[in-house]
């Protein structure tokens, strides 16, 4: 009998590779783009600040530009508003088909109206939209190369944790988020898939930015275990001061919606005038937030500044997002991490005596903790943070502080800002987690030449509890999975699985498929 190509599983997973690889150049490309412009934003915004200070007739000209850029962006996520905001919502939703984006529409505005929204100094950040993008210039290649529903869906995920990897220069943080926090399990077709679009991502962005990490804080050593009870205590401080800043984000959207004589395109004025206002009285928490990474390295802060900037970064990120700008929470919450790091560190080295150069431990394991807290991600926030600081050696300081937080926001009944954030977007448009799809995910799972169902019909094999096979892709065709459909070696089965039992249900599918092996 002749065997065709997608019996091949050889080929599949050459296929699987080079979708990758093409996906991580496409969404590389367009993520460094975008923290090119971005980067050029944010320095021609200090400049103008430069320029126009202490001229009264400069400033007022400067406002006047910033209602007009207000206006413009405004208008941007008026046309496409999936374009609003951080991005990864969007994205989580069109991964549980809540959503389903134009891939053209989206990364147009999202460049055109995240760059504006820096230039006019709004606490917003490149991270989250990047994954967007990554996403979308994914889902656009899947069009454009006429890939099955299936393909276009692993490419999408793909596509995020590329734009991750190029934003953050940390490739291995962007593979663990998409599929922590993107696709949820970790599928090995889609670990290959997505390792490989991370990594061609990261070389892309490398080429352009450098190989220098993010953040230049220079460790000296590990905080010796004598001190780990000082990190449970940065852990539940963490944890309470991420559902704090979950509750002031969502309110945040709340007050805007409020102000019902405001049409929507026109509240997105309001952060670019305080903006305004900050340019003159307090510039480092304008834009990203880089320059007060840049004071904070310096190591001269006085703890009373330190809090001021802290409160100062933490307000304005609420006003700044919460009007929908196109723009992404990440960075600024490690930004906000570090200080919460530094004041702690600063404050418990004066009344223990332990040595100063602990410091920088605490900041480092401070912005782990609070995006853990945050974005309920441990094991990404551990990852991203050793890599944005260039260091491997502190994986169980970095892991205790993560989980504590990760408890504490728990106990304080926070959820994840992401998925609050989808929540809303789904209520706007009528949809409810609560649906019947609630606490469902889709999952993948190729079959084997060792699979045990190769062959057979769907409704001889001896499927595990609390799924549903929706759909089979074989080659460029889907198929609507029926009790008697027969499956074949190289079929994708695309399930629908009951979270709660979401690792279970994989692992027997894997052993099904011959993904992975017994014993």
């Amino acid at each position: 009998m002749k065997t065709s190509k997608m019996e091949n599983p050889h080929s599949l997973s050459i296929s699987i590779v080079f979708d990758g690889l093409l996906v991580g150049i496409f969404a590389g490309c367009i993520a460094v783009i975008y923290r090119i412009l971005l980067n050029h934003a944010e320095s021609l915004l200090f400049r103008i600040i430069d320029f126009t200070k202490g001229n009264a007739f400069y400033i007022a000209g400067w406002f006047a530009v910033l209602i007009i850029l207000g206006l413009i962006v405004g208008r941007l996520v008026k046309w496409d508003e999936m374009c609003s905001g951080s991005g990864i919502p969007q994205v989580q939703g069109e991964m549980k088909g809540y959503i389903s984006q134009n891939w053209v529409s989206v990364l147009i505005t999202k460049i055109t109206g995240g760059t504006l929204s820096i230039l006019g100094g709004l606490s917003l950040g490149r991270e989250g939209p990047s994954v967007q993008l990554g996403a979308m210039a994914a889902k656009g290649l899947a069009k454009i190369t006429g890939k099955s529903k299936t393909k276009e869906r692993i490419m999408e995920v793909c596509g995020s944790g590329a734009g991750l990897a190029a934003a953050f220069n940390a490739p291995l943080a962007g593979i663990m988020f998409a599929l922590e926090e993107i696709q949820k399990n970790f599928n090995s077709s889609m670990l290959v898939c997505v390792t490989a679009g991370a990594l061609t991502s990261d070389f892309i962005s490398k080429n352009v930015f450098g190989l220098s990490p993010v953040f230049e804080f220079q460790l000296k050593s590990a905080l010796p275990l004598k001190y780990y009870g000082l990190l449970i205590l940065l852990g539940i401080i963490l944890g309470a001061a991420g559902a704090l800043y979950n509750c002031v984000m969502l309110k945040g959207q709340d007050i805007y919606k409020k102000l019902s004589f405001l049409k929507p395109e026109y509240r997105t004025v309001i952060p670019f005038l305080v903006s305004g206002v900050l340019c003159y009285c307090l510039p480092s928490v304008l834009a990203g937030g880089h320059a007060m990474i840049t004071r904070l390295e310096s190591g001269h802060l006085l703890i009373g500044s330190m809090v001021l900037l802290l409160l100062g970064k933490f307000l304005f990120s609420a006003v700044s997002f919460g009007s929908g700008a196109p723009g992404g929470i990440f960075f600024p919450l490690l930004i906000l991490g570090a200080y919460i790091g530094s004041i702690y560190g600063t404050s418990v080295t004066g009344l223990t005596g332990i040595s100063q150069d602990y410091i920088i431990n605490f900041i480092i394991l401070a912005m782990a903790g609070f995006f853990t807290a945050i974005v309920r991600a441990p094991i990404t926030g551990v990852i991203l943070i050793a890599e944005m600081t260039g260091t491997f050696e502190h994986f169980l300081s970095l892991a205790v502080v993560s989980l504590t937080a990760y408890v504490i926001a728990h106990l304080l009944k926070s959820e994840p800002i992401y998925e609050s954030l989808l929540g809303r977007i789904l209520a706007k448009k009528g949809l409810k987690t609560t649906d019947a799809a609630e606490g469902k995910v889709l999952s993948s799972f190729v079959v084997g030449t060792t699979c045990l169902a190769v062959g057979k019909k769907i409704k001889d094999v001896a499927w595990p509890e609390h799924c549903l096979i929706v759909t089979i892709s074989r080659g460029k065709e889907e198929i609507i999975a029926k009790g008697s459909t027969v499956v074949h070696s190289g079929d994708t089965l695309v399930v629908l699985v009951e979270e709660d039992y979401l690792g279970m249900v994989t692992e027997s599918f894997q052993l099904i498929c011959g993904e992975i092996t017994a014993g």
